[in-house]
């Protein structure tokens, strides 16, 4: 179903709507690959900036930037710079982050539990679809 069709005629069939886009937004934010990493690494610590870099495989300099600063945006995370030289800055979860690092936790277990069954799912399809 397209979001357009959720046309809204009463005030509060217009606020539910409002609501799935907001929600639809955050669980988009929260879901992202990077998020994720991001959370279930600072669940245990504080980390420095390039502590995260180095722990997360893959991640460009921009985009821990970008993720960082749209997690302490939506209140994931807290920034802390010291100032020293060079200046550090660390990087922990906040009480809402902490709040998210149980059920991405639980996602993660779940991942981990069916890997196999995805893989062969996935494998099952392809076999049958040649032009994938």
């Amino acid at each position: 179903m397209d979001v357009t069709e959720l046309a809204a005629h009463t005030p509060a069939e217009r606020r539910d709507t409002r609501s799935c886009l907001k929600i639809t937004q955050v669980l988009s934010r929260i879901g992202d690959k990077w998020t994720v990493l991001i959370i279930i690494l600072l669940r245990e610590r504080a980390y420095r900036f390039n502590e995260l870099k180095r722990s997360i495989d893959g991640i460009s300099q921009r985009m821990l930037t970008l993720t960082l600063r749209n997690m302490e945006r939506d209140g994931l995370v807290t920034r802390t710079v010291t100032p020293s030289i060079p200046p550090r800055v660390d990087y922990e979860l906040t009480d809402i982050g902490r709040s998210l690092a149980g059920p991405v936790k639980i996602l993660g277990d779940w991942a981990f539990e069916h890997l196999g069954r995805i893989a062969a799912a996935q494998a099952m399809f392809d076999a049958k679809s040649p032009d994938t």
